[in-house]
């Protein structure tokens, strides 16, 4: 007698498989419409930052906005008000930049999420002495609000 149990399983492994949720293309990321959207407010995001446009950042960005850059220290917590301020500053320091960022995982619940994103930053800041090339790499946690107008950072600029 021919034993149908292997049979069985392989049926269904494969029946499993085959609703395994879709990815966004690249990534291992659960491609929903809220995924979507917050990977493409990463992207606006990153393309701002290299165009060194102030007001497309802070269009990305959520009134609530605070983040405390990971320390203790009150000292160097910003606001949205502050981020509104400091933008412009930094960026007229810079000369030009390059920045890559990879979106590894992004969690939603509810109206809050987050992104784990790999970011790869070059870029050339002008001194009195002249222009000097920095680089800088990092894994960041992205925190974001849903709002009426969608997705806005609310930490990890």
């Amino acid at each position: 007698m021919l034993d149908r149990r292997p049979l069985a399983s392989l049926l269904v492994l494969l029946a499993l498989g085959g609703c395994s949720p879709k990815r966004i293309p690249g990534t291992e990321i659960r491609d929903t419409a809220d995924t979507r959207e917050i990977v493409a407010v990463i992207d606006t995001y990153r393309k701002a930052v290299e165009a060194k446009d102030a007001r497309a950042v802070m269009a990305l960005v959520s009134p609530l906005y605070y983040d405390d850059a990971g320390t203790a220290d009150p000292g160097d917590d910003m606001d949205y008000a502050q981020l509104e301020r400091a933008l412009p500053q930094d960026f007229d320091k810079l000369a030009s930049v390059r920045l890559e960022i990879g979106v590894k995982q992004v969690t939603v619940e509810g109206d809050k999420a987050t992104a784990e994103v790999f970011y790869d930053g070059k870029f050339r800041i002008v001194t009195p002495r002249g222009e000097v090339a920095k680089a800088e790499a990092d894994v960041q946690r992205m925190r974001f609000h849903h709002e009426k107008s969608g997705w806005k950072f609310v930490s990890g600029l």
